[in-house]
């Protein structure tokens, strides 16, 4: 593959590297936190809201982001951002449903979900669908960053992308979800801080907000795209693929989105969480990976940049003219930090359904948790040689947002009915739901023969290549059809067969997880001693402790250390097996409680009822 013109300078060379080893430190020294396949998985589901909501917003903005929406920022203005802005359409479907069901179910994953709610052969479905969806991403990502990569320091483009592929792998295969979470944490800050100085530098070279206000076109202006033209970027498209198809999957169907979130305390933490994350940090990530492209097309018009740039490469062109050596390798880092905390999380959601879904129940049943543990890893390898394996795939399109584009209109409309269906209809049917996905999918195939077949839902887009956006809404129309016409025709599972897998049987998925009746009265958090004691089989609190709790035998508590800044990174979940009369101030927990929980005898845990 060809290279550039090298932006970077020697000292930006050293920034980059510096940043790699800093990273690859920060994973290998959290992975010592990972013992099990659930730690690997769910990190231990300890975590708190804050430290998951700014992982999840590294893991939203891939490295594809920057280089995606200041493309379209430099070709379009402001209406870039319509896509980040979308998220809260799919809100009240995670947080009333879909997520307090696979966290109270202890489902892993969407194929796991199906085999539960449906059946084997419309699992193997989905995990077919799921792996590749992830996969693909995984590739885009490479791709996007060996870009990036080769604008920068002129290193071929596949090159790159098989250097930041073997650092996320090896970080990822030793430490799983917890070191991926931790290091997310560290780069959702930092591309976030990139993003906003990167603006404000900008603003400075122009000479401030009316130079730059005035130096965009009027339609770049405004927030919205054109209805349904220019064929390359409308608003009804972005709605359709982005705002619905694209936003569903990302939440309910990225493996590593239902990882992150089942890494959580509890679903109280799962809500804080996504409102946070929807309401605050999208915005802002919107703006931070978008702004590059206004601030281009500005300087454009002000002669600072040549009219002929390419908008694939305008961050990187807009980051080496308004940065200083040193600072702009900064920026670069941030760019790498974003592709770093997408990949890793999708490398290790790749792994997880490969393992939890095809390894342990049909290759090698009843192998010990170590066993898999190291399936887990191997597999973890693989998925960074397959994600290497599409780089060539998408470098042969025209642009990297029309490459993402085409990949998840293509993939994802049929897995978005099937999952919203299933959470939230009961009479939606096994038999249906095989073929909402093997159907759907057919159709989306189809329509890549015969792209005219979208022309009833195009709403008006020439259809002379502008059909790439409309395949979303005729997928997820067509697969819509067919789930509601099988249902009609066939035979729906009995409601005691669904409990706690739909909308409205949520009490008994909460029995379910407790194991037993729920207590829902509202407790006090608790600071205590914790002492070890081998005549203790989980925990024993004081009456008083209890009273506080408004907890019984039998309740789950979330047990963690008292300094809140650790973000639940030594914690526990476990169950009140005694009460005691003895000092309110100590609890007593059993050697492996405390052993699971990474807790420390001499500090001061605190207690929470879950539920």
């Amino acid at each position: 593959m060809n290279t550039t013109t090298v932006i970077g300078t020697q000292l930006d060379f050293m920034v980059i590297i510096g940043y790699f080893v800093l990273i690859f430190s920060f994973g290998f020294f959290f992975a010592r936190f990972t013992r099990t396949t659930k730690d690997f998985f769910f990190g231990g589901q300890r975590f708190s809201w804050w430290l998951i909501t700014f992982s999840c917003v590294a893991t939203v903005v891939g490295s594809y982001s920057f280089i995606k929406y200041s493309a379209a920022g430099f070709r379009y203005g402001m209406s870039s951002s319509m896509s980040y802005l979308n998220d809260w359409i799919v809100m009240s479907f995670l947080l009333l449903g879909w997520l307090p069901i696979l966290y109270f179910g202890r489902i892993g994953s969407v194929p796991d979900y199906f085999k539960k709610r449906f059946d084997t052969r419309t699992s193997a479905v989905a995990t077919v669908l799921v792996l590749i969806y992830m996969i693909g991403y995984i590739g885009i990502n490479l791709y996007t960053m060996g870009v990036a990569l080769n604008a920068m320091l002129g290193i071929d483009i596949f090159v790159s992308a098989v250097i930041v592929a073997v650092v996320c792998a090896v970080y990822v295969t030793i430490g799983g979800q917890t070191s991926v979470i931790m290091t997310d944490l560290a780069q959702g800050v930092i591309l976030l801080i990139a993003g906003f100085v990167l603006f404000f530098l900008g603003m400075n070279v122009l000479g401030g907000w009316d130079n730059f206000w005035h130096g965009l076109p009027f339609l770049h202006r405004l927030p919205f795209a054109q209805f349904n033209k220019p064929q390359e970027f409308h608003f009804v498209g972005v709605f359709w693929q982005d705002g619905i198809s694209n936003t569903f999957a990302l939440y309910m169907m990225n493996q590593g989105f239902i990882l992150r979130f089942l890494s959580l305390k509890s679903v109280k933490e799962i809500k804080k969480t996504f409102l946070s994350l929807i309401l605050v940090l999208m915005p802002l990530a919107a703006f931070a990976v978008s702004n590059a492209g206004w601030l281009g097309r500005s300087m454009v018009t002000a002669g600072l940049l040549p009219s002929s740039v390419d908008p694939n490469q305008i961050f990187v062109q807009v980051a080496g003219k308004v940065c200083q050596p040193g600072v702009f390798g900064f920026v670069m880092a941030a760019l790498t930090a974003a592709l770093m905390s997408t990949i890793d999380t999708l490398i290790n959601a790749v792994s997880a359904v490969a393992v939890n879904d095809v390894y342990k129940p049909y290759i090698v049943r009843g192998a010990s948790d170590g066993h898999y543990l190291r399936a887990a890893r191997i597999v973890s390898l693989s998925a960074a040689v397959l994600g290497l394996i599409l780089v060539p795939v998408f470098a042969s399109f025209r642009s990297i947002y029309v490459a993402h584009g085409a990949f998840t209109a293509s993939i994802t409309p049929p897995m978005v009915v099937t999952i919203v269906l299933a959470a939230y209809w009961k009479r939606f049917t096994p038999k249906a739901a095989f073929w909402t996905l093997l159907g759907g999918s057919i159709l989306v195939g189809l329509s890549l023969i015969w792209p005219l077949l979208i022309a009833p839902f195009s709403h008006g887009v020439d259809p002379v290549g502008g059909f790439k956006y409309m395949r979303a809404l005729y997928g997820l129309a067509g697969s819509l059809i067919i789930g509601i016409c099988v249902s009609l025709f066939s035979r729906a599972r009995s409601n005691k067969d669904i409990q706690g897998l739909v909308v409205g049987t949520l009490d008994t998925a909460k029995r379910n997880f407790k194991g037993g009746e729920v207590n829902e009265k509202e407790g006090k958090k608790v600071v205590a001693t914790p002492v070890s004691s081998d005549q203790v089989q989980e925990l024993s609190v004081s009456f008083a402790a209890a009273e506080s709790l408004a907890a019984e035998i039998g309740d789950v508590v979330y047990v963690s250390d008292s300094r809140a800044w650790l973000g639940g990174l030594r914690s526990v979940h476990t169950k009140i097996s005694s009460i005691h009369d003895k000092e309110s101030s100590q609890v007593f927990l059993s050697p492996d409680v405390i052993k699971r929980g990474n807790l420390k005898i001499k500090q001061k845990v605190r207690l929470e009822k879950i539920i």
